[in-house]
């Protein structure tokens, strides 16, 4: 009996180079995806932990460099235009930054999280807020600074380091100075 003919295809082995780029290539996306990971279960950064160098450009177009701020007490905090409870802060915010202001040791920064420009400009406008405030749309500063939610704010000593984390908003404006005031001292 005369055995069926079995069409084969020619046998084409993977080059060596293309199975070792393919596995470099699927190890380097594992890493990335640890390295993400890892950052998203570690929390916002720590007190006394040197804060992440960031550049910002305001809504206005001014150019902000973490590098710049050395030598001031540093105030950053996160919002957004539909957030409740940053809508409660933002006026004890601007009180206070008013205060600080003329004294020029102290820096307040807003970053707008995940908000479209004009609710972001409309918020800044209806809370008369002043001191300058950035679009955070690709959240690259608040995952930075590992923030979990809104309103969260960190203030950073002369240094550069986180001296306070505040998560939710403050109490009262007497608060947001009693952290202030001692990072002013010599």
């Amino acid at each position: 009996m005369k055995q069926p003919e079995i069409n084969q295809s020619p046998h084409h082995p993977l080059k060596p180079w293309i199975i070792v780029t393919a596995f470099a290539i699927l190890v380097g996306f594992l890493v990335l995806i640890g390295m993400g990971v890892k950052n998203a279960q570690a929390g916002p950064i720590m007190i006394g932990q040197k804060a992440p160098d960031f550049e910002l450009t305001t809504f206005e177009g001014i150019q902000i460099k973490s590098e710049d701020l050395l030598g001031k007490v540093v105030l950053i905090n996160f919002w957004a235009s539909w957030c409740d409870t940053c809508a409660d802060e933002a006026q004890m915010m601007e009180q206070v930054w008013q205060e600080y202001q003329p004294g020029g040791q102290v820096v307040f920064l807003g970053l707008a999280y995940s908000d479209i420009e004009t609710g972001s400009l409309e918020y800044l406008k209806k809370y008369q807020i002043s001191y300058p405030n950035c679009p955070d749309l690709g959240t690259k500063i608040s995952r930075m600074f590992r923030i979990r939610g809104i309103p969260e704010t960190f203030i950073l000593d002369r240094d550069g380091k986180l001296a306070y984390f505040q998560y939710g908003s403050f109490s009262s404006e007497e608060q947001i100075r009693n952290l202030i005031n001692p990072l002013l001292e010599p």
